[in-house]
């Protein structure tokens, strides 16, 4: 770990909570507002989340499948999401979920009119700001987990816990 944490406190809570309380409140609030409020399907969410968290490499994010009633992507998923391009386990939403993600971390200036009428023929206008705020949202703490070195110790906190 980069970052100093004193013994017996929890990594996360301590660095996102009490080392930065204004921001780290705010960030773990829309960190999990992705998750609370998503109205994505299960795959392409999860088709994008796993993207990104095999580009950003955080152990924490590689391990977590998100679940919904009771409801998870089945085994092998991640590895078609690093397939994306020629996986047939797929539908149409999900691989343009993963591709979405994959150009929005690594080439977000060649995001061209041709990939957006793709996009727009499968998502609607909200569905495609709510997929870059969550995409947004995974880059960048995924991100700042790995670089910190907290992400092998990361737990999810319940809502309003980092405070």
């Amino acid at each position: 770990m980069i970052i100093d944490i004193p013994e017996g406190r929890e990594p996360i809570g301590y660095v996102w909570g009490e080392m930065v309380p204004g921001i780290g409140a705010a960030a773990a609030d829309f960190s999990l507002a992705v998750y609370e409020h998503t109205t994505l399907g299960l795959r392409e969410f999860e088709a994008a989340r796993l993207r990104i968290a095999q580009i950003n490499g955080c152990a924490f994010c590689l391990d977590w499948r998100t679940e919904r009633d009771g409801q998870k992507v089945e085994e092998g998923f991640a590895d078609a999401v690093t397939q994306w391009r020629t996986t047939d386990a797929f539908d149409d939403r999900t691989r343009l979920a993963a591709e979405y993600a994959e150009r929005y971390a690594l080439d977000h200036h060649g995001l061209d009119d041709g990939f957006w009428t793709r996009m727009k023929a499968h998502y609607s206008q909200a569905e495609i700001v709510e997929l870059s705020m969550s995409v947004g949202s995974w880059l960048a703490f995924g991100r700042l987990n790995h670089v910190l070195g907290i992400d092998s110790v990361c737990v999810l906190p319940p809502h309003g816990a980092v405070r």
